[in-house]
């Protein structure tokens, strides 16, 4: 509600689209975003202001086209736009932090971690070394990992975490 005589309250203001776009770049390439989903990520990239000709098209194509065409249709438009699509390790090492930043959020149990391939990461510094190392393989390996002491576990990953989310951030790219 805005009173009589003071200024309206300020819009939030979208995503700029080449860093949404940069962003989707990374989390494809991490294996986290389908190709599907695709055409709406191009599509809300036009709408925060990122504008190719292919990035036009991806954003008209349909769910079910075929994902050959969605794959070269995104990476033709972030070719377009300027983006480099990182390679796999660095896309990880960002999904990493992302995972860790989540379970700093307490979005996400420390059991989630289990349910990724998080152990088979190339980490290149020390916390992201010791956030990996608390992460057991799969969800079977979880109590074996954590052995008798669960909520000792539960603490030196979330420390690891903290550590991890705190770290100065890698190279841009994502």
């Amino acid at each position: 509600m805005r009173l009589e005589g003071t200024a309206p309250e300020p819009e939030a203001l979208p995503p700029d689209g080449p860093i949404l776009l940069g962003e989707a770049a990374c989390r494809y390439r991490a294996d986290e975003i389908l190709p599907e989903d695709l055409p709406m990520i191009a599509a809300e990239a036009l709408a925060a202001g990122a504008d190719t000709p292919t990035l036009r098209e991806l954003a008209g194509l349909p769910r079910n086209a075929d994902v050959h065409d969605i794959r070269d249709a995104f990476e033709q438009a972030l070719t377009e736009a300027g983006i480099e699509l990182p390679d796999h390790g660095l896309a990880r090492r960002h999904a990493l932090r992302r995972m860790a930043a989540r379970l700093v959020a307490d979005t996400c149990a420390p059991a989630d971690l289990a349910t990724d391939e998080w152990w088979q990461t190339e980490t290149e510094t020390e916390a992201e070394h010791a956030f990996v190392a608390l992460i057991p393989p799969c969800v079977c390996c979880v109590e074996y990992t954590t052995g008798l002491d669960g909520p000792a576990w539960v603490v030196r990953l979330r420390s690891a975490a903290v550590a991890l989310v705190s770290s100065p951030p890698i190279r841009p790219g994502c």
